[in-house]
């Protein structure tokens, strides 16, 4: 039976539930899953495959990219899926990002307030802003793709630079944008993504 990791990094919490729920699909597909935040993680090698997913806040979670820069030499030979969670998403239309599948939740990208012309805080929240520090952190390996889905902002359990920044730069809303329909369809599709993108022996 195959052995797939599932590590998450999260703020206040509820990247834990996107975590466990992409488990969930995947084991439906008769897989062994493990769901371990990434501080309890010292080695992916016993791994067949890996997801990684953390929140966006001030630039993707620094304990996720930290993670992949630790275990890049593994995801030579280990594929990777990565999932992010953003309250801020401008549509842009890419589809790849430096060689990377992207797959956005159709529910979470706004377009520009004036099109064809960006704004600070839309420049900020565009896909390859948010992508290309995850493909570098592994580079020269690549994830299998890259997910965008919608996350859960609540003031009241974030540390108070984090409140500012998704106020003033961000303008993001509380509430919880996760879809879970969206979600839950990308985390049944991984189990052959990972079988395309292991290495041949």
């Amino acid at each position: 039976m195959k052995k797939i990791l599932v590590a998450y990094a999260t703020n206040a919490g509820s990247t834990v539930q996107v975590a466990q729920t992409v488990a969930e699909e995947i084991a439906k597909g008769n897989v062994q899953v493990d769901v371990l935040p990434i501080d309890q993680i010292h080695s992916i090698e016993m791994y067949d495959a890996v997801v990684l997913g953390a929140p966006m806040i001030m630039g993707w979670h620094r304990g996720a990219l930290g993670f992949l820069k630790k275990h890049r030499n593994a995801f030579r030979k280990i594929p990777l899926a990565v999932f992010v969670t953003a309250m801020s998403l401008t549509k842009t239309g890419e589809t790849i990002v430096s060689g990377v599948p992207i797959i956005v939740d159709e529910k979470l990208p706004k377009p520009p307030i004036i099109d064809g012309k960006l704004n600070w805080r839309e420049r900020y929240a565009r896909i390859p802003n948010y992508a290309k520090p995850i493909v570098s952190a592994i580079a020269p390996a690549k994830p299998v793709n890259i997910a965008f889905f919608g996350g859960c902002l609540q003031y009241g359990r974030l540390q108070w630079w984090a409140v500012l920044f998704a106020l003033v730069i961000v303008q993001a809303q509380a509430g919880d944008k996760r879809n879970w329909a969206a979600i839950r369809a990308w985390a049944a599709d991984l189990p052959l993504a990972f079988d395309r993108a292991r290495p041949s022996e």
